[in-house]
């Protein structure tokens, strides 16, 4: 390959979380090898679509190599997607998917199996009978829909599971926490919570600790930020679905620099999920994926 830099924008949902950060991460060791100036760009949280808008905005301005999105917003960041493409930058989505025809490839978590496999280890925790609620977090982002869908699709298997309830927390910790408490209240008879990504999983995970329902309450939790893992250590949190943002990452920009260079990507990379719960959890190919920075 030849030395010549590449200048990729890459445009996520929002500027912090360990989420977030692991994936920058991938991204930044791939950058590395593959001589790319990386430009990591996002707005403050997860609910500011406007401000991702204007961030591809920005970069269409300054007409990267390739752009790599994480879009808020599966229709309303469509326009600006197809503007991007318009202007000759190659675009791959990454995490969640955009609507616009003109992405050339999506890398990510199959999200929907993701949801399945939440609702298959609470129904088989719960014995195949009980009442649940639901964390989502942003109702219009295509890998929120994704999950619930195919959770939904899971439970519906099993008349004795009631689901009472489904809320959008905005990938607010603060917000998945308060909404938590008033379940507590109101639903005494709650016997679990799913979660599905990581703040919201953070935000669930410390009222039910608080409470002292650990363990009585299950909890099905999303990613593996440090609270979340120290939370399945003791008790709070059953079993967590685990990406592989660091991947994620890595890959956006390996195939990003592929695609510059003229050759054909997948339309789709699977970097695939697995459930990863206190039997598991210290088996070698399992740390490699909890823990991506420790060599």
């Amino acid at each position: 390959m030849d030395n010549q830099e590449r200048n990729i924008d890459l445009i996520v949902k929002m500027d912090h979380g360990d989420y977030w950060s692991t994936l920058r991460m991938g991204a930044e060791v791939a950058a590395k090898e593959f001589n790319v100036n990386l430009r990591f760009l996002a707005p403050p949280n997860e609910g500011d679509i406007q401000g991702q808008i204007n961030l591809v905005n920005d970069s269409i301005q300054k007409h990267p190599d390739a752009l790599l999105l994480a879009a808020s917003d599966y229709m309303k960041l469509a326009q600006v997607t197809d503007r991007a493409a318009y202007n000759n930058i190659p675009i791959i989505s990454i995490d969640s998917e955009v609507g616009s025809a003109r992405v050339k490839s999506y890398i990510g978590t199959n999200n929907y199996e993701a949801g399945q496999r939440a609702a298959e280890r609470m129904i088989h925790l719960l014995g195949g009978s009980g009442k649940i609620a639901v964390m989502n977090f942003v109702q219009e982002a295509r890998n929120a829909n994704q999950r619930e869908e195919g959770l939904l699709d899971y439970v519906a298997r099993y008349p004795n599971v009631q689901i009472l309830d489904i809320a959008y927390c905005q990938s607010s910790r603060e917000m998945a926490s308060a909404i938590t408490r008033e379940w507590l209240d109101t639903y005494p008879d709650l016997d679990g919570i799913i979660t599905l990504n990581a703040e919201a999983s953070i935000g669930v995970g410390r009222v039910v600790k608080e409470a002292g329902r650990g363990g009585l309450l299950k909890v099905i939790a999303f990613d593996s930020p440090q609270e979340t893992m120290e939370m399945l250590q003791d008790g709070t949190v059953q079993a967590l679905v685990v990406q592989n943002p660091f991947n994620n990452g890595y890959l956006a920009v390996q195939y990003a620099v592929e695609l510059i260079e003229g050759r054909k990507i997948a339309d789709r990379i699977d970097t695939g999920i697995k459930v990863i719960d206190l039997e598991n959890m210290l088996w070698p190919e399992n740390q490699k994926l909890l823990f991506p920075f420790v060599r």
